[in-house]
């Protein structure tokens, strides 16, 4: 299995960003927090500052898994604005996965969502369809390379989505069914 990076930019969502971290380290994936910054230290929306394991420039990307993108504003346009990670996200050979703003504000704008299934926080749809991305109102949507989802309250479908990709639908239910999670079937994000 190899490394997941998700990227935090100042004003990140601190349920979308941690949630992920911690349901995929649950699942025992390896995944590491980048801060786009300088410091290792970034501050979310909502004032939880959160030392990150690397610096964008100390990470080494080649062969990554996923990369993870959470929102928040304005962490989301941080995120859009930072080129060196546009720049990586255009050549990514992996997995993608984008919750809440970020698929629109950051994913479309790059062609990353043309012509493919997404969803996205409430009122950025627009954002995502001028660069032909075919928006649906759902908390998640699972592609094979791309995940998005619409907000907070999905923060754990969306970690629980990511997991299914990558170590198939059982690994989820048992890191699921341990945090009380109880879907019938891990394909309530489709």
């Amino acid at each position: 299995m190899h490394r997941s990076y998700i990227f935090l930019a100042e004003g990140f969502e601190e349920i979308e960003a941690l949630t992920v971290v911690d349901v995929m380290r649950r699942a025992g994936m390896d995944i590491k927090t980048v801060s786009i910054t300088d410091s290792k230290e970034v501050a979310g929306a909502h004032g939880i500052t959160v030392k990150s394991d690397l610096t964008f420039k100390e990470a080494d990307f080649g062969g990554s898994e996923w990369l993870i993108l959470p929102g928040g504003m304005p962490g989301s346009t941080n995120l859009a604005s930072f080129e060196a990670l546009c720049d990586l996200l255009k050549v990514h050979k992996g997995k993608i996965a984008a919750i809440c703003a970020a698929p629109a504000v950051v994913l479309a704008p790059l062609g990353l969502l043309k012509d493919k299934e997404a969803t996205c926080y409430p009122g950025f749809e627009s954002q995502a369809k001028e660069h032909g991305a075919i928006m649906r109102d759902s908390p998640v949507i699972a592609l094979k390379e791309l995940i998005t989802a619409n907000g907070p309250s999905a923060a754990l479908r969306f970690a629980l989505a990511i997991v299914a990709n990558s170590l198939g639908e059982s690994a989820a239910q048992q890191v699921g069914g341990g945090m009380l999670f109880y879907p019938k079937t891990m394909n309530f994000y489709f």
